[in-house]
């Protein structure tokens, strides 16, 4: 995909990212994309991923890594670019950084009914760890919105 430009995000980048995430379903009244943006520039803002073609974003994704694991969230690719490598590239780009960190592994989280995603991943080669099933558990620290029912 030598026409699209994978690339950290520049503050310029900000409402169409935003707007993309939302268009993409990503967003939840409870996490504020602009903290997230926020929060991820302030502690590690080469992990915060745009793809662009011609000045447009059409993709997005944040990438972390806490020196155990790798993770990546926020993938989305804008829908008028689906199925055309947008979204392998993304996470060829995020794969690269991590390793290049000594990252070695990726954990990642999809919702389980976004049948879509989970296939992405798998033909990119990720499967379900083996071994005991892991239970994601959270707490909230500084409330972005109102809790989730």
């Amino acid at each position: 995909m030598w026409w699209v430009q994978i690339r950290a995000f520049e503050e310029r980048d900000r409402g169409a990212v935003v707007d993309l995430w939302r268009r993409t379903g990503l967003t939840r009244p409870w996490n504020d994309p602009d903290r997230d943006i926020d929060r991820k520039v302030a502690d590690s803002p080469w992990g915060l991923l745009v793809a662009v073609e011609e000045e447009r974003v059409i993709a997005a994704a944040m990438v972390g890594y806490d020196g155990h694991r790798g993770s990546v969230n926020y993938l989305a690719v804008d829908p008028e670019w689906g199925g055309r490598g947008v979204g392998d590239a993304v996470m060829a780009r995020a794969e690269q950084l991590l390793t290049d960190r000594g990252c070695p592994k990726i954990n990642l989280q999809v919702r389980g009914e976004n049948a879509d995603v989970i296939s992405f991943y798998e033909r990119r080669g990720y499967a379900p760890f083996p071994g005991p099933v892991v239970m994601n558990l959270g707490l909230r620290l500084i409330p972005d919105g109102p809790a989730p029912d």
